[in-house]
């Protein structure tokens, strides 16, 4: 097995201090936002077999039956089929939504076709992949998830007492939940930019009169992004607070937010974004309304189911990843992770050992399919593979 040498992708919205706690490192004072484990080709892992460091990416590619296993190579393709992330906010990340797999593979020969090249601004679709992904906080987490029923965002934003935002509860007041969210979605969206912010500024200062956890999460969406349309879509979505171990899950259509905290995240290997606001970067509002999916649900914290070996594992309906926690105290047996498919571990307390690589809080390792994984040490580990 391999230790991962990985990097971390200095995004503005990244935490200064969060990975660099966990990583034991002293901060630089530039935002840290995510570590990447994995292949993916933006940034691939690394590793050393002897001969001095390569991508992962590589030494797979070299081999894909023997690194991921047979049934994983016929089931994805001869490619990893997950990125595991440590992703740390320090700022609100962009609204936005993930395209199923057919509409990613439609969105993706479209732009081809049309030879939008792959780094223009305004390309949607990156790659022909879907993009569900799973988060795991592993400090206080907050995010928005999914559409609130459209009487609770009605009765949200009633309470503001902001003029211009009346139509829009009529709308939800007065509708199906299906085109009520449509509708007031994409008057948001569509909007005069300049009457739009005077809305926002409004809004803003109504939350900060009214305080509390949800109307403050508001508030600090229009200090990062002041005038910004998001800010009021933000408004029509589910506020959830996760506490250490608890997840969320997010599918194809599922509009939302990371806001504060670090987390363990794990996705399909995708760059598929369309966003809804809180960037500075492309809106597609046509693209957009015809992948969200307009249907209110609660955002379904997640909490981890323990198995017999004492491995906690997030159910999600997703087979390109598994992700699990195992938990272990001082003098505890060891535990054999062997399985046919290709694993990555990632420590983010203590001190353990699979095989014969030591991990301490932020290293990880990667397991190919079939090696021999026997996991020793106390700690707190999570276990990303595939179901195959």
């Amino acid at each position: 097995m391999d230790r991962l040498a990985n990097t971390v992708r200095p995004y503005a919205w990244g935490s200064t201090t969060l990975i660099p706690e966990l990583l034991g490192t002293a901060p630089t004072g530039e935002p840290q936002a995510e570590m990447w484990m994995g292949a993916h080709p933006g940034a691939p892992s690394r590793v050393d077999r002897g001969a001095g460091e390569v991508p992962l990416s590589d030494v797979i590619a070299a081999d894909p039956a023997a690194e991921l296993g047979d049934a994983a190579v016929a089931k994805f393709g001869p490619r990893l089929p997950f990125l595991l992330k440590v992703l740390a906010a320090g700022a609100p990340l962009s609204l936005q939504v993930h395209p199923n797999l057919g509409q990613a593979q439609r969105g993706y020969a479209a732009e081809e076709s049309a030879g939008v090249p792959l780094d223009a601004p305004h390309r949607n679709y990156k790659d022909a992949n879907h993009k569900p992904e799973l988060i795991c906080a592993l400090t206080t987490f907050e995010g928005l998830c999914g559409f609130r029923a459209p009487q609770e965002s009605a009765d949200l934003l009633a309470a503001l007492d902001v003029d211009s935002l009346k139509p829009f509860v009529d709308l939800l007041r007065a509708h199906p939940e299906d085109a009520a969210l449509r509708e007031v979605l994409t008057a948001v969206l569509t909007a005069d930019p300049q009457e739009m912010a005077a809305t926002v500024t409004e809004a803003a200062a109504a939350c900060a009169r009214l305080g509390g956890d949800t109307y403050g999460a508001y508030v600090s969406l229009a200090h990062h992004f002041p005038g910004d349309p998001g800010v009021i879509a933000a408004m029509l979505l589910n506020y959830v607070r996760l506490q250490p171990g608890e997840a969320l899950f997010l599918g194809a259509g599922v509009p939302h937010a990371y806001l504060s905290g670090m987390g363990v995240e794990i996705m399909a290997n995708s760059d598929n974004v369309l966003r809804c606001g809180l960037t500075p970067k492309h809106v597609d509002v046509p693209e957009l309304l015809r992948v969200v999916r307009f249907e209110a649900a609660d955002p379904g914290v997640l909490r981890p189911e323990a198995s017999v070996i004492g491995e906690e594992v997030y159910e999600t309906p997703i087979d390109e990843f598994r992700l699990s926690r195992l938990v272990r105290a001082q003098g505890a047996a060891p535990t054999d992770l062997t399985a046919s498919t290709a694993q990555i571990v990632l420590c983010t307390a203590g001190a353990v050992r699979i095989g014969d690589v030591r991990l301490t809080p932020g290293g990880s390792a990667f397991v190919p399919a079939g090696e021999k994984a026997e996991l020793s040490g106390a700690g707190t580990v999570f276990r990303a593979t595939v179901v195959a």
